[in-house]
């Protein structure tokens, strides 16, 4: 069996067994040195690699357990900087096996969760829907379950307790493309860039009604709902956001932006699904992690945040700023890599526009985001390009076998 050690609380080391039928476990150690203990499921992955470093290295009076089951898309080496961090845990388990649910969170005396563990990608969603299903929902179920009995056990019963749940935006819908070559928005931030336009009037609010369209969005729909039904029916402190697309470091390269670095430096066709005009409003990561943390501090309890890059962009046109950006950092001339854009057939159900208004945020707890999103991708294509031993690691053996999968004879 192999054994990896990991520094735990106040100084005690935790034994990690690596062993497939075992899992990591967190030693018993004094929890009562630490001001709070914070859960924060699905850490190993992309969003949530981001908070756990942000809070472990922020709050070193606070002990940070890092649940992840380790799928596809977990991996701990996102985190080795802040791995011997004193106040920092892992515990490799399943969110959808309620027993482990209750044993994790009573035995670390649990009193935040921070929720963002769950199968994120609308393709794999289309097919496989029951996996969605099962993390998901079952998943969010579970940890909530387990938590609401851990927290009324207690002579406190709720008070000091959180349930933060983190979900997207795509449970929304879609929005119509009325402005397709773009018009003035109607709200604007200082990362706002020349190329902030809207291309439509209308934006996802708060209180837009839920109306998802594909197993993905409607699991995390059905996971959101159960989230507010703990806190009408029990009276458990929940929070929900509803974030806009994502990018950054350490995103596993199934998504647009990482895909599209690494085909463009292995000279890979770059698939864009029907005339690439579908448009997402996109977020850098380290600015979602802020949110996050501000938001489970300061956010009003039972109440809803979305949280949005203020960035409109269609599908087509990042790929020329990720072009242009690549080429130019690896000394390829100009429109050297343009003919590897190709067009494949797009697919079901996919939603013409996302654009999410955060003004709420910014106005109730003075959140923006901090980069243009040229700046952004400016970061995000020189962290890929930095790392290729990560890239290159996480990109062979089953991933070349989805991305074939995914990509052929499309």
């Amino acid at each position: 069996m192999l054994l990896r050690q990991c520094l735990g609380n106040s100084g005690h080391i935790a034994i990690l067994s690596l062993h497939n039928q075992s899992r990591y476990q967190i030693s018993d150690n004094n929890m009562n040195n630490y001001k709070r203990n914070i859960l924060i499921t699905g850490g190993a992955g992309f969003i949530g690699s981001h908070v756990v470093r942000l809070f472990v290295r922020k709050y070193p009076e606070y002990h940070i357990i890092n649940l992840d089951k380790l799928t596809y898309a977990g991996n701990l080496a996102n985190l080795s900087d802040i791995e011997q961090a004193p106040n920092y845990s892992f515990v490799k388990a399943d969110i959808a096996d309620l027993d482990d649910m209750r044993r994790i969170i009573r035995d670390n005396n649990i009193d935040g969760i921070i929720h963002l563990a769950a199968e994120s990608h609308v393709d794999r969603s289309i097919r496989d829907p029951f996996t969605f299903a099962r993390t998901n929902v079952m998943g969010t179920l579970a940890l909530l379950q387990a938590a609401r009995e851990y927290w009324e056990s207690l002579p406190e019963k709720f008070e000091g307790k959180l349930f933060y749940h983190i979900s997207t935006d795509e449970v929304y819908g879609a929005l119509e493309l009325t402005a397709p070559q773009g018009i003035e928005s109607p709200f604007s931030t200082k990362a706002s860039s020349e190329h902030h336009h809207a291309y439509g009037e209308e934006f996802f609010v708060e209180s837009t009604p839920y109306n998802p369209h594909s197993p993905y969005s409607a699991s995390k729909a059905s996971s959101d709902h159960f989230v507010r039904a703990y806190h009408d029916t029990y009276g458990m402190p929940t929070l929900v956001t509803n974030c806009s697309n994502n990018y950054g470091p350490y995103q596993f390269p199934e998504k647009l932006i990482p895909l599209f670095i690494n085909n463009i430096r292995h000279r890979k066709p770059l698939p864009v699904y029907g005339k690439g005009e579908n448009v997402r409003d996109w977020l850098f990561v380290e600015d979602h992690a802020r949110a996050i943390d501000l938001i489970f501090h300061k956010g009003k309890v039972a109440d809803t945040y979305n949280i949005g890059g203020f960035n409109e962009w269609k599908n087509i046109d990042i790929i020329k700023v990720l072009i242009r950006t690549v080429d130019r950092l690896l000394g390829n001339p100009e429109g050297y890599s343009d003919s590897l854009i190709t067009y494949v057939t797009d697919r079901a159900g996919h939603d013409l526009r996302y654009a999410i208004d955060s003004r709420k945020l910014q106005k109730e707890l003075g959140w923006e985001p901090s980069l243009q999103f040229e700046e952004g991708i400016e970061r995000t294509v020189k962290w890929y390009l930095d790392n290729q031993p990560w890239v290159d690691r996480i990109t062979s053996g089953d991933y070349q076998k989805y991305y074939e999968e995914m990509y052929a004879n499309r």
